[in-house]
């Protein structure tokens, strides 16, 4: 780990104070917390993507799953960390390719990711990388498509998690590792 941080609490205490809130932002009474901050700051977004990989090193991952698309500006650097493959589940229509979809429900309709057919194995082993776990809603759905493709999920890495929102009850027994909680 980097000497200028020396425990995973600094760590999220630092990466919650350079989140910028951006209130009324992308609609009026939504307060968003703005990520590009803490990309700009090399040395601290180091020390987040350790810490976001670190419970999870142990787990025998074989492949990390990122969720579009700030799920890939985490998920990218974990799998380079663990030295595992980075499978992107994408929008509909976003990959080349056969895939499978999993729909999911948001407040004003419903959305979908796909993954290709052949990105995971029976027996493959999957940590899914998000930036945000809120509802809950896309990371079941990413988790429905490791299970679909009979790979077993080994748990969840986020950012942050908005816990009023209790999004883990949308996971089941999950393992949901969140380095912010607000």
């Amino acid at each position: 780990m980097h000497s200028e941080l020396r425990s995973r609490t600094e760590v999220a205490e630092r990466a919650r104070a350079i989140i910028r809130e951006v209130p009324d932002f992308p609609t009026p009474g939504v307060l968003f917390r703005d990520i590009t901050p803490l990309l700009a700051s090399p040395a601290l977004f180091a020390q987040v993507i350790e810490e976001m990989q670190r419970p999870f090193a142990a787990m025998s991952v074989t492949h990390v799953l990122g969720i579009e698309s700030r799920g890939f500006l985490f998920g990218v650097p974990i799998a380079q960390a663990l030295f595992v493959p980075f499978i992107p589940a994408r929008k509909p229509g976003k990959l080349p390719g056969a895939t499978i979809d999993e729909r999911f429900d948001l407040e004003y309709g419903t959305d979908s990711l796909s993954m290709h057919t052949d990105a995971l194995v029976v027996g493959d082993r999957v940590l899914i990388v998000d930036d945000v776990l809120a509802t809950g809603g896309t990371a079941a759905a990413a988790l429905r498509l490791v299970q679909r493709a009979q790979a077993q999920v080994v748990g969840l890495s986020v950012l942050s998690e908005l816990t009023i929102l209790n999004g883990r009850a949308a996971l089941g027994a999950t393992l949901v590792d969140a380095l912010v909680q607000y």
